[in-house]
């Protein structure tokens, strides 16, 4: 069985910084492409940023030039760093993989249970 989990969510002041990390484990041949999502209260989730495989990155206008994804060293981990955070970052950030899992031939979406982020002074 495949599963996501995230971690490094917290309540940091405006201008503060956080690191969010997501792990993937299970029977997991390859990963095509992991991201970020956010939803905050009565609002749509929405895409943070992700990236391939081949290292291409896609970041939403909201958090360009504040947030950063890279690659762990750990297997299938992804990291969010969040620096310049403002009170609308506030939201349960969610972690979203595309992966192939083992002895299957196509890939499936799978989401982490979400990290809850609150920036307030």
């Amino acid at each position: 069985q495949v599963q996501l989990v995230e971690s490094g969510g917290g309540l940091v002041q405006p201008g503060g910084s956080l690191r969010l990390s997501c792990a993937a484990s299970g029977s997991i041949s390859r990963i095509n492409a992991m991201g970020w999502y956010r939803q905050a209260p009565g609002k749509q989730r929405e895409l943070v940023v992700l990236i391939t495989s081949s290292g291409s990155t896609n970041y939403a206008d909201s958090v360009k030039g504040r947030f950063t994804i890279s690659r762990g060293n750990a297997e299938n981990t992804v990291y969010l760093q969040m620096n310049s955070l403002k009170p609308e970052d506030t939201a349960v950030y969610y972690c979203n993989a595309d992966l192939i899992r083992s002895g299957s031939y196509y890939s499936v979406h799978y989401w982490g249970q979400g990290t809850q982020v609150t920036v307030s002074s």
